[in-house]
């Protein structure tokens, strides 16, 4: 499959993974926070080590719920530059009605990345602190019913995130390494009342 094409399957399929959640969720926290290395260690770390610590903070959302209590889902993006290194586009998804201070929430992520996941060797960037230097990132609070918010996520961050692969390709160590990842679409819950006029498909 060329990259076109798995590029779009990815889109497709993480839009449908968005709608789903949508479904279970009126409201959502959308949280950018981009985990990398500090530059003493960036140009020693290695594909397999950043998405081994990044499994590892995703794997310690149990143990710490003042972090990620109430966090419903994922989506994220490995990346490699010449000076940055090795490093992950994180999109955070939080259910809207429990968690109201977005940015707050980032720096919660970010800190535990460098402190607890990296020990000390992080850096992270939260994007929802710099809300006006990414104004088509659908960042923060998203309603179900907001569809200028809704497209912006689906259409330009997706179709960023699900970009080819090469930005990895300098550090692959067997060819097979995947930049994205995202969560598993949620089971649907039970709605007794009338469907969503607004529920995209």
């Amino acid at each position: 499959m060329n990259d076109s094409r798995n590029s779009k399957r990815m889109i497709k399929s993480t839009t449908k993974y968005l709608n789903e959640i949508f479904k279970n969720n009126s409201k959502i926290q959308a949280i950018r926070v981009d985990l990398g290395y500090k530059k003493e260690y960036a140009t020693e770390a290695s594909l397999d080590g950043i998405s081994k610590d990044f499994a590892h903070l995703l794997n310690n959302r149990r143990t710490k719920p003042t972090i990620f209590e109430n966090m419903i889902g994922y989506i994220a993006k490995r990346e490699y530059t010449d000076d940055k290194g090795p490093h992950v586009h994180g999109i955070f998804l939080y259910d809207g009605h429990k968690i109201i201070k977005d940015a707050f929430k980032g720096d919660q992520i970010g800190k535990y990345w460098n402190n607890e996941i990296t020990n000390g060797k992080g850096i992270y960037h939260n994007c929802n602190r710099d809300k006006e230097k990414y104004p088509a990132s659908a960042l923060g609070m998203i309603d179900h019913t907001d569809e200028t918010k809704r497209t912006v996520l689906n259409e330009k961050v997706l179709g960023y995130l699900c970009k080819a692969e090469q930005s990895i390709d300098p550090i692959k160590q067997t060819g097979h390494e995947r930049s994205f990842t995202r969560g598993i679409a949620p089971r649907k819950k039970g709605n007794a009342g009338r469907p969503r006029k607004n529920d995209w498909k």
